[in-house]
């Protein structure tokens, strides 16, 4: 890429820094704002756009850079801080953090990323609010157990129907989107045929990772933070840690992994080999999660369903 663009998101303003000639330049946050930033970067020549994803202030110019087929590259906040903090940058303004981006860029040689289509932004929204949703669920259930008052206790009752109801609606909708849509309806067919996912499982890999398929087996699982992260000074030598990555599809793979530990063949054998080997229960979970990303990354690259090993 010839222009590195570092562009700083805030709630009303994005602060623009070009890399190659230092030039500095603010645009409104919104529809007519970013329509003037759009025309500027397409004057110049393969411009890559760096920015930290900041939930919902970043999706409109993400969505305008995917329509323009402009280059970009989202970053995860954390990183870039450590960036600025290992080069000794800690003073931390908006024009400070469009120039580091750009410059973390250059010095990582970050390449583009594959834009997410329009429906997996829709979809992610109604995932995050079945999962608030889930929560006030568990929430609900621990006040009714502690609750004494007939009155508290049916009126958080009808409380937790409602909700009840409401995550019903939203995995419906959910459902109903991902089979209206011929790739994603394909690649969650193929989640589901896993032994130990289910469709909530499935939709939830999707949303959450929508670059299965499309990445090595080793990107996929350190996407996901269960690649283990090798701790080693001189002759000492740490244990092996998992950190990073996505941590709700963790979530969204721990009891899948319990149940692909029982009734999927496979990795039945893989978690006794590793228990007989004396690996703590923790160990050999996140053994298996990690197996279900990959596994699930050859299979939709490959687009064939899981079919249990023949003898």
């Amino acid at each position: 890429m010839k222009n590195i663009i570092g562009i700083d998101i805030s709630k009303d303003r994005l602060d623009v820094f070009t890399l190659a000639d230092g030039a500095y330049h603010q645009f409104a946050n919104e529809r007519h704002g970013i329509g003037a930033l759009i025309r500027q970067l397409g004057k110049l020549d393969q411009p890559l756009v760096v920015f930290e994803a900041t939930g919902a202030y970043h999706r409109q110019l993400e969505s305008s850079l995917a329509q323009r087929s402009l280059h970009f590259n989202k970053i995860n906040p954390r990183q870039s801080r450590r960036f600025a903090e290992a080069t000794g940058r800690l003073a931390k303004t908006d024009r400070v953090d469009a120039a580091m981006l750009a410059r973390m860029a250059a010095a990582l040689k970050l390449s583009p990323q594959i834009p997410n289509a329009e429906t997996h932004y829709e979809l992610k929204e109604l995932l995050v609010a079945r999962r608030g949703l889930v929560k006030d669920l568990a929430h609900g259930k621990a006040r009714a157990k502690g609750s004494l008052q007939p009155l508290v206790r049916r009126q958080i009752t009808r409380r937790l129907r409602l909700v009840e109801s409401q995550i019903a609606e939203l995995e419906r909708e959910i459902l109903n989107r991902i089979n209206g849509d011929s790739e994603l309806h394909a690649r969650f067919t193929i989640l589901l045929s896993i032994p130990g996912i289910s469709e909530i499982t499935a939709f939830t890999m999707l949303i959450e990772m929508p670059e299965l398929g499309a990445m090595s087996n080793k990107q996929a699982a350190s996407l996901a933070g269960l690649a283990p992260v090798s701790r080693q000074s001189g002759k000492w030598q740490g244990k092996e840690h998992i950190r990073g990555g996505r941590r709700e599809l963790r979530r969204a793979l721990y009891m899948p992994a319990l149940s692909a530990m029982r009734f999927n063949p496979d990795l039945k054998e893989m978690s006794q080999t590793l228990s007989a080997k004396g690996k703590p229960a923790k160990v050999v979970i996140t053994a298996v999660m990690r197996k279900l990303i990959v596994l699930s990354n050859i299979l939709i690259a490959a687009g064939r369903k899981w079919v249990p090993k023949t003898a």
